[in-house]
């Protein structure tokens, strides 16, 4: 092995340096904070498990991006988390138990087999809350605006556009088309893709109900602002269950825009629809191709623990959200004294106390302030510890 090769990490494995390392846990501390404010409380979920538990229920659809390991006590498989939605939604069943609505929080990392987009982490820092036993849309708004306050931390704020759907609209049409199984599977493909020219071809192999053909060709294409509600209106109408779910996903846009979020409506939008049960949403910035966070409902994600409590979230990599804004420059203090003298010691601690950074300059090394990042100096001045800044 050459001495590059001793140093070099895998693709989308990356370390994280000093300055970064500080912007993360900062926003971290302040994430978790806002989130108790609301009543979310913190858990953390193991970081290795059982490949059958892990993988139970919704854990299912990341089977490919899951790390296997052998236990060494046991000789069974074991996965390293790729993502701790499921892991957090079998402690609300099966771990506390509770009949009221219980909300959650988590953060840390996760470890994935394959990177979300090439060139990405394989390594994301998983920030996320859930809201388990409400089956309403107030739950829905909750987790959203609190999605919308954790970006304003990470200086996103009105830069974000906010990205709506409701995969509860295209599953009543496909329950009112009476399609296969694999014909399903196909039209959703053909949706995520938003293939129109497929799209029509495939319709037009099939004997649909005209009502659910015309829906099911126009969904895809129906995006914008909230002119697209009375449009979508009108071709829902013979579809009672989409046309609640497009009352849903109404209030929840009204409310947001009254906020001043910028919502771009996406009626078609089938993200994690094996996943997801009712509203679905993601957060952009402009040109960007892949969310900043992303959440929505998934009723059924407790089913596998006994309880199929009804849940709503959102999640984000951390590491992400902190590069939004630039490392702010490193402030602290270069303490010149010895620590046999109890007097320095004494303030030394003080400022400490205050929250200060200080750093004792060490007898013989390069105690070089830009180096440390020291903007002040303590230094002995005028028969006391005295503190002075430092020019560069």
């Amino acid at each position: 092995m050459n001495q590059e090769e001793q140093w070099l990490l895998p693709d989308g494995v990356e370390e994280v340096l000093p300055e970064r390392a500080r912007a993360i846990e900062q926003l971290r501390r302040r994430a978790l904070d806002l989130y108790r404010s609301w009543g979310y409380e913190l858990v953390y979920p193991p970081l290795i498990e059982f490949l059958e538990s892990l993988l139970n229920g919704a854990g299912r659809d990341l089977e490919r991006d899951t790390f296997k390991i052998t236990d060494q006590l046991t000789g069974r498989l074991m996965g390293v988390r790729a993502d701790m939605t499921p892991q957090v939604a079998r402690i609300d069943a099966h771990g506390l138990r509770r009949n009221g609505p219980t909300r959650l929080c988590y953060c840390s990392t996760a470890l994935r087999a394959r990177p979300a987009q090439a060139g990405g982490t394989r390594l994301p820092y998983q920030l996320g809350v859930e809201l388990f036993g409400h089956a309403g849309a107030d739950s829905d708004l909750e987790v959203v605006l609190l999605l919308l306050e954790t970006l304003e931390l990470a200086g996103a704020g009105e830069r974000v556009v906010l990205d709506l759907g409701h995969v509860g609209i295209f599953r009543a049409l496909l329950e009112a088309s009476d399609l296969a199984p694999a014909e399903q599977g196909t039209l959703e493909d053909i949706y995520l893709r938003k293939a129109r020219t497929e799209l029509d071809r495939f319709l037009a192999e099939r004997t649909l109900p005209a009502n659910a053909a015309r829906a099911l060709a126009a969904l895809p294409f129906l995006d914008g602002d909230g002119g697209v509600f009375p449009q979508a209106g009108e071709l829902l109408a013979d579809f009672p269950a989409a046309i609640e779910a497009l009352a849903e996903l109404e209030r929840l846009a009204t409310v947001l825009e009254g906020r001043g979020a910028r919502v771009h409506l996406d009626l078609g939008e089938l993200r994690g629809y094996h996943y997801h049960t009712g509203c679905v949403f993601a957060a952009y910035l402009p040109g960007d191709s892949e969310p900043l966070a992303k959440g929505g409902r998934y009723d059924h994600i407790g089913e596998v623990f006994g309880r199929a409590r009804p849940a709503t979230g959102f999640s984000a990599d951390l590491k992400k959200l902190a590069s939004l804004t630039p490392v702010p420059r490193g402030a602290g203090i270069l303490a010149r004294g010895g620590l046999d003298d109890p007097d320095f010691r004494e303030r030394v601690a003080q400022l400490r106390a205050q929250g200060e950074r200080v750093l004792l300059a060490l007898d013989g090394a390069d105690n070089d302030p830009a180096e440390l990042g020291c903007d002040r100096e303590l230094v002995v001045a005028d028969g006391g510890w005295t503190l002075q800044p430092i020019s560069f």
